[in-house]
């Protein structure tokens, strides 16, 4: 496998980082911040657009430039860089990719060239509450021509400002996939606090009806897309924490240069020196993890076990990072004038979101059962 970037992937990716080192600066984050409302940064938003770095992965008919899934984890990987207040995982891995991968040629017209001019968010209500085993959770009945859905969906990423929604409900005994508009009647959000400020809602269905036209795809690909998705959203969230390790452990290399005790800079102390190598470590393997991870799902290879490995070490190395950063840190490290915590605040979210190394091992040692490792 060759880890290394094509020069058209390179080119985007690096255009990523220019534009969101430029207007994602801590200054910028901070007012968006003390502002209120979502935390989303509108005119990122467009210049990301202008720079065709929205729909990156749609056909190029549909105003993409028909990149691959290391393209779109690189970019994603710059977000999480600079803890950019834009939804560039979600638009691109929840939205982009399931549309120009399963849906119609009317949904591919309607929804890619508006996404990629930053008109339109679209993401993927995946998860829902815990619910007794009696209730189906999110369903679909047939009326008419079309369907109507209710239930609850949670924790929905970039739910504030999504104009609409990929939600997977049961139908028939099986899943079913549906893109639902924000705007259509019955259908609420309400606004959920997050540990990194990233913007989430609570889905709320209440028999919304839509046409057969918001399948996605068929109903009987419903669960093979759902899976699709979650191994792609797994992958970029784990290339998420690349970025965000990344700055933090380069965040904490200049502080302990900077900071002095006894009139040496504290890098000089062989245990802050020893604490510093063990994050980078656990860096480079949740780069590595990440990368492989992604390459094989651009590869069209079997990439289940690869994502798993890139989950359990962006979780629990990703954890030991922004620790071993706050320590080194000390009071500065918890100071909100300082963009320390921004990244340990977004690394303790990715490890509840990814769930935890001891359910990753659980998950890898299954695959391995089966043969799949």
């Amino acid at each position: 496998m060759d880890f290394s970037y094509s020069d058209d992937q390179a080119a985007a990716i690096d255009l990523a980082r220019q534009i969101l080192t430029d207007h994602s600066t801590p200054k910028q984050l901070r007012a968006i911040e003390q502002a209120g409302g979502p935390r989303f940064d509108r005119e990122l938003w467009a210049k990301l657009a202008d720079a065709g770095l929205l729909a990156v992965s749609a056909p190029e008919k549909f105003g993409g430039a028909a990149q691959g899934f290391l393209t779109v984890a690189g970019i994603v990987e710059q977000a999480g860089r600079t803890a950019a207040a834009a939804p560039v995982l979600e638009s691109e891995v929840l939205g982009v990719l399931p549309i120009a991968q399963f849906g119609s040629a009317a949904q591919k017209e309607r929804w890619l060239p508006r996404i990629g001019r930053g008109e339109a968010i679209v993401t993927a209500a995946l998860v829902e509450p815990h619910r007794a085993a009696t209730d189906p959770g999110a369903r679909a009945v047939k009326d008419g021509t079309g369907y109507r859905l209710t239930g609850r969906k949670l924790a929905v990423p970039a739910g504030p400002i999504a104009d609409a929604f990929l939600v997977p409900t049961a139908l028939d005994g099986a899943v079913a996939v549906f893109l639902v508009e924000a705007t259509a009647p019955g259908l609420s959000r309400e606004d959920l606090v997050t540990t990194s400020r990233q913007p989430e809602s609570l889905l709320v269905l209440d028999t919304v009806a839509v046409d057969a036209d918001a399948l996605l795809g068929t109903a009987a690909q419903g669960a093979e897309i759902v899976r699709w998705i979650e191994l792609r959203a797994t992958a970029a969230l784990c290339a998420l924490a690349v970025g965000v390790c990344s700055e933090a452990l380069r965040l904490t290399a200049e502080y302990t240069k900077a900071r002095k005790q006894f009139d040496q800079p504290i890098a000089t102390f062989q245990a802050v020196g020893q604490r510093a190598a063990d994050a980078f470590i656990d860096t480079e393997a949740i780069r590595l993890t990440a990368l492989q991870a992604a390459w094989r799902i651009e590869a069209g290879e079997p990439a289940d076990a690869a994502v798993a490995t890139a989950k359990y070490w962006a979780a629990v190395g990703g954890s030991r990072v922004v620790r071993a950063a706050q320590h080194l840190h000390g009071g500065a490290g918890v100071d909100r004038e300082y963009p320390l915590h921004r990244y340990y605040l977004f690394a303790r979210q990715l490890e509840l979101t990814l769930g935890g190394g001891t359910q990753q091992l659980r998950r890898l040692g299954k695959l391995i059962a089966e043969g799949v490792a």
